[in-house]
């Protein structure tokens, strides 16, 4: 369509604005050529548009249906007002922070938290394709993870973007969701570990800034390594460009690293106690900024998550309180103040206790820390020269300490880390994510600026490589229609940085010269560059600043404080003190350490050589080529080094981008600033990549994948195996109508956005349609075998059922036939019941009548026999009781005397159940016993047998009775008979009763003796038992002792050799140590050469004097100030001196003029010690030379130093004297003999050292004169 067609009335454009950027209008008219068109703005302003030409026409905007795409290239009108507008709705109006664009994740902050980054998320993108799901970081994780573990190829994701735009953030989300899926479904060990590294980094390297509270302030590249089976094994750190100058300098409302105010907020902890630590604004390293407190963080809460993370990543506590040490240390040196002193010189003061604090936290000297901090050594040719150092000198050198103590502990702690993320396992593949600055431009732009902005700009180049240049190179390549797009190459930019008498070489050069300045090297810059390189400029209104067109903006950089930062300059007096410190790491931070980059060269390193990082606080070294002269390495020399490695790695990976953009500059929530966002875009290439996105051909197939997957979409007879290509185009024609959407190229075909998504849908239909065609003969055979299945079971049923009938109706047959007979049966049953129940009740009613009266003449003759035989059987029966009574008394007492006895066996049974034959023998009694027992139960059996048959006989007796009883006849005709018999029957009952009674004593006995007999038998099985389990215990216990003795043997061998091997360790470890005390206190003694080598020098003459003039004079001060004390003291304590009686007077203080008798004799000694000296010089006269010459103008100085001090303390004694003499009210005549003597020894004192002052000067006049 014509322009003209698309600029009517209505349509809806941009338009940009100062302000808004772009604001969205409506033409009010219809376009018809150069010139004005009326358009009214959305606010219903209306305006007047000036039109110049057709390639000024305003940009079109898309249709409401379009707008919140989650992919700007599926947009119909590509532009950058519909890029910040499409942004903008989806970040303000639906809350999404992520957007495609092409191959591009674009991240904007949010500043608030967001519930989309749970487990159940992960698990949601897990195994997902990157465009079935809705934009995300994860989404960019799990396509990286995918061509690793398909593909075989190592990934990287490159996180970009300003600070506090959240590339932290989402590399640590990335690293969060390889640890999921890398892992099991509960996190192991490494993959906390890697996780546990976050807050450590997080603590040593991030700080609040006035843009983020939580900002980087350096780059790392982290790669997480996988094994086969694509699971994480361990991980590698490497940093780049940490920001030293934090440690001792932060700008307005912005804070030191983290960790200071950790320790600051702990310090009330007892383990902190000894670091003597203070509120963050009490030190002046964190006080700069004004701001310590963030808001909504708890910096003592952080601290403990500090401590578990490295506790987690294998640094003990015992190393985690050196570390705070070493960093409480750096608080206390920066409230050193050092001040200026006589001349050009400085000093610090001896009551500041911060100096004392900070070397006793380091395990130094505090002496040489002191010294050394205020001069500095220079060594020439021949001869050691110290030079004093004014007081801003001084300053800067111990900040410059200050932060290299702090980047060497940097990269212990990153060095610690990566030792327990190292894996032994093989690494097969690995993921790297990089979070490194963005882009960055100030007010005031200097060194740092310059290295972020250069590594940014290789960033882009390996961008650009792969979204432009790949993309054209590989349509030419494959020789199919295109047409170039222009995009910016940025490889003269760099070569302006990084090529030979680039910025940098130019740098390194000025910085080895002696007198190298900020000044010149800017000027070389612009003899060299400028008007010469089309990215480098001068700036009109400075000569000490320059201009460097990047790939994203203009930026202007000050020259000043570029050499110093590049040399990174430490005094190597402070690094030897340092190195001799008594705890070993702090020895250890400062260790010469070879320089990993030493042996590889910039120009041939591989890139899968193994890479390491080479922070820029190491002092890696270089060799000149033929000379044996050894030169630090700068700090853009090893940041040019390690970008170099690094963009080595990148390039042999698969990348992936992640654009972070940061809304607003006030850090709210979800608030979205045009212009800043606007900025962002144009830096970070967005806009090239929807542009050559929309153009190009995104998505490429080779031929035999698009046979092997869209073969289904071709007919049978177009299918050619042998040539898939004319397949491939088979298909291509059939189903794609517009030939403009895909191109053939030699090996793959190229489609146009959106036609692969067309070709997956066509695929899906085909497959869906054949799936149902699949599913319609299978549920057909299906239900046709159901039927059979249910015919046949309907077959059984009615054959099953008529039998069932059949069988029913044969019984009720039966039935009723058994039912009939039963009837029959039961009626005659009946009728005889009734028959014999008449008849027994006759019967019965004569045999009652007849036994009636039977009965009552019975009875009354067995009334009288039954009383006889109770009075005989009670009278028994009282003597049984009383005999059972007596035989239980003697049961008892037998039992108590069997148990008293049982008891006394069971001693010796005890003390004989170790003896295997004594168990045999009491077994064998024990026998014997039972056989007794089982003879007397045999007894008792007979007895009660002919008991039974006793029984027997009676109840034949009874029987015959009844017969008598029976015949009523013979009863009458023989009566007599009968009464015999009742008598006799009468005896029997008695007799039988009795043999009854007897019967049951006999089986109580019985039963008593069984009783016994098993009680006996129980206690002899108990026994039995007892000593059994004796017996089996004895054994298991000895068989446990032999085994114990066993283990214990074994125990202790192996004990043993643990022991061995620990000592064996401890001695390694000792011989290291050793090893390290003897360089540490060969360091000590290279300083304590060194110290006297500067003192044996004149100018260490000088300031040896003056420091001894300095050191007596206060010495003599204050024992003079004791004296005078102590004699004030004695005379407030001693009551009023008396007043002299009859001519006697009282001795003056005794305790002073001791005291000053022996300073005498001290001074008398000195004189000694001198004249002992000028005497042996004199005899042993040797050549005169400049030692000697040295030697008797210290010994000329030290002469006249005692002059004047004896001159000194002349006066003063004599002051005191007057003093003393004034306070106590004596008289002349009084003090005469002490103080007379006093000033004796004085004036003889002064006369010698007059003497000898005259032999020191004539022995130095000799000298000169010999000389």
């Amino acid at each position: 369509m014509t322009a003209n067609e698309l600029y009517v009335k209505g349509a809806r454009i941009w338009i940009s604005d100062p302000d808004a950027i772009w604001r969205g209008a409506e033409l009010l008219e219809d376009y018809k050529g150069p010139g004005q068109v009326k358009v009214r703005y959305e606010d219903g302003e209306d305006s007047v548009l000036a039109i110049k030409d057709k390639n000024n026409l305003p940009h079109l905007r898309n249709p409401e249906i379009l707008i919140g795409e989650n992919d700007l290239t599926s947009l119909s009108y590509l532009n950058e007002p519909e890029v910040l507008y499409n942004l903008q709705v989806r970040f303000m109006d639906q809350n999404i922070i992520y957007t495609y664009c092409g191959i591009v994740l674009v991240a904007i902050n949010p500043y608030a938290d967001l519930p989309i980054y749970g487990n159940e998320i992960i698990q949601a993108y897990s195994g997902q394709d990157m465009g079935a799901m809705d934009p995300h970081i994860f989404a960019v994780a799990e396509e990286a993870f995918k061509k690793m573990s398909r593909f075989e190829q190592n990934q990287s994701i490159i996180v970009s973007g300003e600070s506090g735009a959240g590339k932290t953030v989402s590399a640590k989300y990335a690293m969060r969701y390889f640890a999921m899926v890398g892992g099991s479904q509960a996190e192991t060990q490494v993959e906390k570990r890697v996780l546990a590294s976050n807050p450590i980094m997080e603590a040593i390297g991030n700080a609040k800034t006035t843009r983020n509270d939580n900002s980087s302030r350096f780059g790392k590249y982290i790669e997480l390594s996988f094994n086969k089976k694509n699971e994480i094994i361990g991980a590698h750190m490497r940093t780049y460009l940490l920001e030293k100058s934090r440690v001792v300098y932060q700008a307005s409302d912005e804070r030191n690293y983290h960790i200071f105010y950790q320790m600051c907020a702990s310090s009330d902890l007892p383990e902190f106690k000894k670091f003597q630590l203070m509120a963050a604004g009490d030190f002046f390293y964190t006080a700069h900024g004004g701001d310590p407190v963030i808001n909504g963080v708890d910096d003592a809460d952080d601290l403990s998550d500090t401590r578990d993370a490295l506790l987690l990543l294998g640094i003990s506590a015992k190393d985690q309180m050196m570390i705070f040490q070493i960093l409480a240390a750096i608080l206390h040196f920066g409230n050193v103040r050092i001040k200026e002193a006589e001349g050009e010189t400085s000093e610090i003061s001896a009551k500041d206790k911060n100096l004392l604090l900070m070397c006793q936290l380091l395990g130094i000297e505090e002496s040489q820390m002191r010294m050394w901090l205020c001069n500095r050594k220079f060594t020439t040719v021949g001869e050691v020269l110290t030079k004093p150092l004014t007081a801003e000198q001084a300053s800067n050198a111990q900040d410059a300490l200050a932060k290299h103590i702090y980047a060497k502990m940097f990269d212990w702690i990153v060095e610690k880390v990566n030792l327990s993320l190292h894996s032994t396992t093989k690494q097969h593949r690995f993921i790297g994510v990089l979070d490194i600055y963005g882009f960055e431009t100030f007010e005031i732009n200097s060194f740092e600026q310059f290295c972020i902005n250069y590594a940014n700009e290789k960033l882009q180049q390996i961008f650009n490589s792969h979204v432009f240049k790949l993309e054209q190179e590989e349509y030419v390549k494959e020789a199919i229609e295109w047409s170039f797009i222009d995009f910016y190459d940025n490889q003269p930019c760099i070569d302006l940085i990084e090529s030979k008498l680039g910025i940098l070489d130019l740098l390194d050069e000025e910085c080895k010269m002696p007198k190298g300045s900020d000044k010149n090297w800017c000027q070389k810059l612009y003899d060299k560059h400028y008007n010469k390189a089309h990215h480098f400029d001068k700036p009109r209104m400075s000569n000490m600043a320059f201009i460097i067109h990047h790939f994203a903006d203009k930026v202007t950089y000050q020259a000043d404080g570029f050499l110093e930062k590049n040399r990174d300059t430490v005094l190597e007096d402070h690094i030897n003190i340092l190195r001799a410190s008594e705890f070993a790491l702090v020895a250890e931070l400062f260790e010469d350490k070879p320089d990993p980059n030493e042996k590889k060269q910039r120009a041939g390193s591989h890139p899968t050589q193994p890479l390491r990082s080479n922070p820029k606080g190491s002092k890696s070294t270089k060799k000149t080529v033929g000379s044996q002269q050894v030169t630090k390495a700068t700090v853009g020399d090893q940041f040019r080094d390690s970008l170099f490695m690094l963009m080595n790695t990148l390039n042999a990976t698969t990348p992936h981008y992640i654009r972070c953009i940061k809304p607003n500059d006030l850090k709210e929530a979800f608030e979205f600033d045009p212009r800043r966002a606007v900025e962002q875009l144009r830096a970070c290439g967005v806009l090239e990549t929807i542009r050559i996105s929309a153009a190009g051909y995104p998505s490429r197939w080779t031929y035999s994948e698009f046979f092997q997957r869209y073969r289904v979409l071709a007919r049978s007879k177009d299918i050619d195996r042998a040539n898939p290509r004319k397949t491939c185009e088979n298909v291509l024609v059939s189903v794609i109508q517009d030939p403009d959407k895909y191109r053939f190229g030699k090996t793959k075909i190229f489609f146009r956005a959106g036609q692969v998504a067309y070709l997956e849908k066509l695929r899906s239909d085909k497959l869906r349609s054949c799936g149902i065609m699949i599913q319609k003969h299978v549920k057909g055979w299906l239900e046709r075998k159901r039927y059979r299945k249910i015919t046949k079971s309907i077959t059984l049923l009615q054959k099953y059922g008529r039998g069932l009938l059949a069988r029913r109706y044969a019984r009720y047959l039966r039935e009723t036939w058994a039912a009939k007979t039963i009837q029959k049966r039961w009626k005659g049953y009946k009728a005889r019941s009734h028959y014999n129940h008449v008849r027994n009740a006759v019967l019965i009613l004569q045999a009652s009548i007849r036994g009636f009266f039977g009965r009552r003449e019975f009875e009354k003759a067995l009334h009288t026999h039954r009383a006889v035989v109770i009075q005989r059987f009670a009278r028994g029966w009282l003597a049984r009781v009383r005999y059972r009574r007596v035989i239980r008394g003697i049961i008892k007492l037998q039992g108590h005397y069997r148990r008293r006895k049982a008891k006394k066996e069971l001693k010796k049974l005890k003390i004989e159940a170790k003896s295997v034959d004594h168990i045999k023998n009491v077994n064998k009694g024990l026998e014997n016993k039972i056989i007794q027992l089982q003879q007397q139960l045999d007894v008792r059996k007979q007895e009660m047998n002919a008991v039974k048959q006793q029984e027997g006989e009676m109840e034949k007796m009874k029987i015959e009775l009844e017969k008598l009883r029976g015949s009523s006849g013979q009863v009458e005709k023989s009566s007599n008979k009968i009464t015999e018999l009742l008598a006799e029957i009468k005896a029997l009952k008695i007799e039988l009763e009795r043999e009854q009674i007897e019967k049951q004593d006999l089986i109580a006995e019985k039963e008593l003796m069984r009783k016994d007999k098993a009680e006996i038998a129980n206690k002899l099985t108990e026994e039995n038992n007892k000593l059994s389990a004796d017996l089996e215990l004895a054994k298991t216990q000895l068989d446990e002792q032999e085994k114990e003795l066993a283990d214990m043997v074994k125990a202790k061998v192996e004990a043993a050799k643990k022991q061995l091997l620990s000592e064996l360790d401890s001695e390694r470890e000792h011989h290291q140590k050793l090893v390290k005390e003897h360089a540490r206190l060969q360091q000590r003694l290279e300083n304590l050469h060194g110290e006297m080598e500067y003192l044996t020098s004149p100018q260490g003459h000088k300031l040896l004097c003056l420091l001894m003039r300095r050191r007596r004079k206060r010495k003599m001060k204050k024992r003079i100030k004791d004296m005078v004390q102590r004699s004030q003291r004695r005379r407030r304590k001693a009551p009023a001196p008396p007043l002299p009686v009859n001519g006697e007077t009282k001795d003056i203080d005794v305790g002073l003029l001791l005291k000053l008798q022996n300073r005498v004799k001290d001074l008398e000694k000195e004189k000694a010690e001198m004249q002992k000296e000028i005497d042996t010089s004199e005899e042993q006269k040797p050549p005169p030379s400049s030692d000697v010459i040295t030697d008797s103008a210290f010994n000329a100085l030290k002469m006249q130093e005692l002059e004047n001090e004896n001159d000194k303390l002349k006066r003063e004694v004599g002051k005191l004297m007057q003093a003393i003499t004034d306070s106590t009210d004596f008289t002349q005549q009084e003090v005469s003999p002490s103080g007379k003597e006093l000033m004796d020894q004085f004036e003889a004192m002064n006369d010698e050292l007059e003497r000898l002052s005259n032999c020191a000067q004539d022995n130095l006049f000799n000298l000169q004169s010999n000389k």
